[in-house]
């Protein structure tokens, strides 16, 4: 499986609820705090809900 590593790049102040609550539950809390996902479709989904507020990039 493959894994991303996902990082925030813009901040969630004014920014509706459920965005917040999906980059908390992506564990990103504030701006440049990077984490690493596996890409299942869960994960993808979450990503692609938030893809305005981070930047992803594939690990090999």
């Amino acid at each position: 499986m493959a894994k991303l590593k996902v990082t925030q790049i813009k901040s969630s102040i004014k920014r509706p609820k459920d965005q917040k609550l999906t980059l908390e539950a992506l564990g990103l809390t504030r701006i440049g705090i990077t984490v690493e996902h596996d890409a299942t479709p869960s994960i993808l989904g979450m990503i692609n809900k938030v893809k305005h507020l981070i930047s992803i990039e594939e690990v090999k």
